[in-house]
């Protein structure tokens, strides 16, 4: 369907004709065209051109119309799509503006899409990340935007900040922002001045840069360490356990008979190994 003309009549008197907007459902154009709008329009300018159009096809305007009525519901399903950053992403990938249509083998077909696009972020991929972005000047820009968002109230800002630990960066963090209030390109507050005085009176950290990934590595290996010790030393205790119980079974054939012999001894420990090998398997 096209574009239906209406008659208006102009301030001159004469009769002129003023375009509408067609269906949300015309063949070969999106949805930006409907709004009349470019692929690369902000969200206010994209809910401006929505209320322009909005005013203009209003059923309270256009009385007994069904064609405005149509047009005016599907210009809703318009701006719940492009007004929506997430749902205006998905449309902008697929062209899809329907949720019905996200079945079968147009959802495989987008799974498949989104797994190429978006690969599965690694363990390795973040402690890369983290490696590259700690002490670089894109954290350095990230905290003095988060430090005037927030107006110097670091505890809101570290919930904010990336890759941050207050106990290991709190020091770093001072000397950069500190910095940058002498250069004039911040503004002191008292909710940092505050914050800044009790930081001031803590011991900083010997390596603030350090990975905290390595420390988590080297306690789960420690951890790792220690519960091989203890099941060791559970093993040693058992077998102690047993060799005494030996012990006492000789001791209660009576006063007279003597302690086991080495030899004694050496048979009965290896029959214990036998026992232990026998299980094992």
């Amino acid at each position: 369907m096209g574009r239906k003309r209406r008659a208006r009549v102009s301030r001159d008197g004469d009769d002129e004709e003023e375009e509408e907007p067609a269906p949300a459902a015309a063949e070969g154009r999106s949805l930006y065209e409907i709004l009349g709008v470019e692929r690369t329009a902000s969200q206010q300018e994209i809910k401006k051109a929505y209320h322009k159009l909005a005013l203009r096809l209003h059923p309270d305007k256009n009385p007994g119309d069904e064609e405005a009525k149509e047009k005016f519901q599907q210009l809703q399903k318009v701006i719940s799509i492009l007004g929506d950053e997430e749902k205006r992403a998905l449309y902008d990938e697929t062209g899809i503006t329907d949720d019905d249509a996200l079945v079968g083998d147009a959802a495989d077909n987008l799974q498949e899409y989104f797994r190429a696009v978006y690969k599965k972020v690694t363990e390795a991929d973040i402690e890369e990340f983290e490696a590259t972005y700690r002490g670089s000047d894109s954290e350095k820009k990230d905290l003095k935007d988060l430090y005037t968002k927030f107006k110097g109230k670091m505890n809101r800002l570290f919930c904010s900040m990336i890759c941050s630990d207050p106990k290991l960066d709190s020091h770093r963090f001072k000397d950069i922002i500190d910095k940058a209030i002498a250069e004039g390109e911040l503004k002191s507050t008292k909710a940092y001045e505050k914050w800044g005085k009790k930081i001031s009176e803590i011991e900083p950290p010997t390596n603030p840069l350090e990975r905290r990934v390595k420390k988590k590595k080297k306690s789960e290996e420690n951890d790792l360490i220690l519960a091989i010790s203890q099941r060791r030393a559970q093993r040693k205790d058992r077998f102690d356990s047993v060799l005494s119980s030996i012990m006492s079974k000789c001791d209660a054939r009576g006063s007279s008979s003597s302690e086991p012999t080495e030899e004694e001894f050496e048979r009965a420990r290896q029959r214990l190994e036998s026992r232990r090998a026998k299980n094992r398997k």
